[in-house]
């Protein structure tokens, strides 16, 4: 009796699906590809899973998606492709960062500038409770700072876990002074 299957191109063995291309493991590659692709800023790898149907949200099996490993990275075009193609703007991984957070912790100015365009929320506090603003001062980045109280300047007022203002966090006096909370004085408040 003749059999209509398809042998396999590396065993005598038949193939169960002839529809089904790819094994188990090349599939698992392809969807880890997503996290690479995007910490190497390897954008036509990015586009070529994406069109391919894989969710730009996937997360690792550290709870990161590719806009984590991107806004770390700074790759501004792997961000900007993602964002257009469904990825959600604030997911948060396990300890509860977000790609803000990784981009203000970072210094990328523009990626911040992006992320907040696609309504990334920057109250979203890590488990640490710091919030992108924490991170950016943190780690000396005035511009980051900037625009992060441009767009929500309530974010001086947030204290972390550690019962910490963003301004006590930062090392440098004027960015210090800069990202102090601002309250008015009992005279202006009364008239």
């Amino acid at each position: 009796m003749s059999s209509n299957r398809q042998q396999c191109s590396c065993c005598s063995h038949q193939v169960s699906n002839p529809s089904v291309h790819q094994t188990l493991n090349e599939m698992e590659f392809e969807r880890v590809g997503i996290w690479s692709a995007a910490m190497d800023g390897d954008l036509d790898r990015i586009k070529t899973l994406v069109f391919k149907g894989t969710d730009p949200n996937v997360r690792d099996a550290s709870g990161y998606a590719a806009l984590h490993y991107a806004s770390r990275s700074g790759h501004l075009a792997i961000c900007k492709f993602l964002l257009e193609n469904g990825a959600c703007s604030s997911p948060q991984t396990p300890g509860g960062a977000t790609p803000l957070h990784r981009s203000a912790y970072c210094g990328h100015l523009d990626v911040a500038r992006l992320l907040l365009h696609h309504r990334a929320d920057p109250m979203l506090c890590d488990d640490d409770g710091a919030s992108p603003l924490h991170k950016a001062a943190e780690c000396g980045h005035e511009e980051v700072c900037l625009l992060l109280l441009e767009h929500c300047p309530a974010l001086c007022n947030q204290t972390n876990k550690r019962l910490q203002l963003p301004h006590q966090l930062a090392q440098k006096a004027h960015l210090q002074e800069l990202l102090k909370p601002h309250r008015k004085r009992r005279t202006e408040a009364w008239g």
